[in-house]
């Protein structure tokens, strides 16, 4: 597995990625997010443009997981990471998010954070066995609250939800 930026030709690529990980939700009771349609080429390819959005290449180089990102005040926030079912429970989102630690470090920033479902076994459980805890709403940055709202506009607050940060 090889962990590289993403190409211009590669985003509609992701979008079937982010469409294959999502139809897991429908078993959770969760259609609306399974149904939910992943995020526009034009924002994909801002972040790729931004040199923020890494796939995991299979032997063929071919992406079977993605990760976008942007720093949220003086943190990657990882805005999405999918992993292809057909390449799941492998330790390629555990990859992608070591190499986005990396990047991080690199760039000065002290943690990585993200918002997720507290309760789908492959969200909030799972980034807590990677080193991410929930962080109380008390201590939410004025990005990560922004970032909550925005969630809660678009009805990701149906379901219990939060905001996890891991340090560097």
């Amino acid at each position: 597995m090889r962990i590289r930026p993403a190409t211009p030709a590669e985003l509609p690529a992701l979008q079937d990625i982010e469409r294959a990980a999502g139809a897991p939700f429908r078993e959770l009771g969760m259609p609306e997010i399974a149904d939910d349609e992943p995020p526009g080429l034009d924002v994909l390819e801002r972040y790729r443009a931004a040199a923020r959005c890494w796939v995991a290449a299979d032997g063929q180089d071919h992406p079977v997981a993605y990760l976008v990102a942007e720093p949220v005040d003086g943190a990657l926030h990882i805005e999405q990471v999918s992993v292809h079912p057909r390449a799941a429970r492998r330790g390629v989102g555990r990859t992608l998010l070591a190499y986005a630690a990396e990047r991080a470090r690199e760039e000065g920033l002290t943690a990585l954070t993200l918002t997720t479902f507290a309760e789908v076994p492959w969200n909030g459980p799972y980034y807590a066995r990677l080193g991410f805890h929930t962080l109380p709403e008390p201590d939410l940055s004025p990005g990560l609250r922004a970032i909550r709202t925005a969630e809660a506009e678009h009805g990701l607050d149906r379901w219990p939800r939060v905001c996890m940060r891991a340090p560097l």
